[in-house]
């Protein structure tokens, strides 16, 4: 992995957001297309997260979002940011996405 500047990590959006909605993606096996509410505004995210977990689960899951990215059309879909998770090197099928411990307002920055 290559180190970046502390000013680079500075340009970094990282948000708390809220999913308030989860349905298939129309043309991927594999991806959810989620609504997260950011605070101050909501924003759809193209996330592979299908096979790991249920639509139910999901729902109301405070998340950090990245939130400054480029929006990429994945599969025919606009996503507006990615949200963060973390996989274990030797088991990459088993992703967990993070969330704050205490409850905290949508939009908060993580820092």
């Amino acid at each position: 992995m290559d180190d970046i500047s502390f000013d680079q990590w500075k340009k970094l959006d990282l948000r708390i957001g809220e999913i308030v909605d989860v349905h298939d993606h129309p043309n991927a096996d594999r991806l959810y297309v989620m609504t997260v509410d950011l605070g101050g505004e909501k924003r759809t995210l193209v996330a592979g997260l299908k096979h790991h977990y249920e639509k139910d689960e999901l729902v109301g899951k405070k998340i950090v979002v990245f939130t400054n990215l480029k929006p990429v059309e994945l599969r025919g879909v606009m996503s507006q940011g990615m949200v963060l998770a973390a996989v274990e090197e030797s088991d990459e099928e088993h992703i967990v996405l993070l969330s704050p411990e205490e409850d905290i307002a949508n939009g908060a920055q993580v820092r």
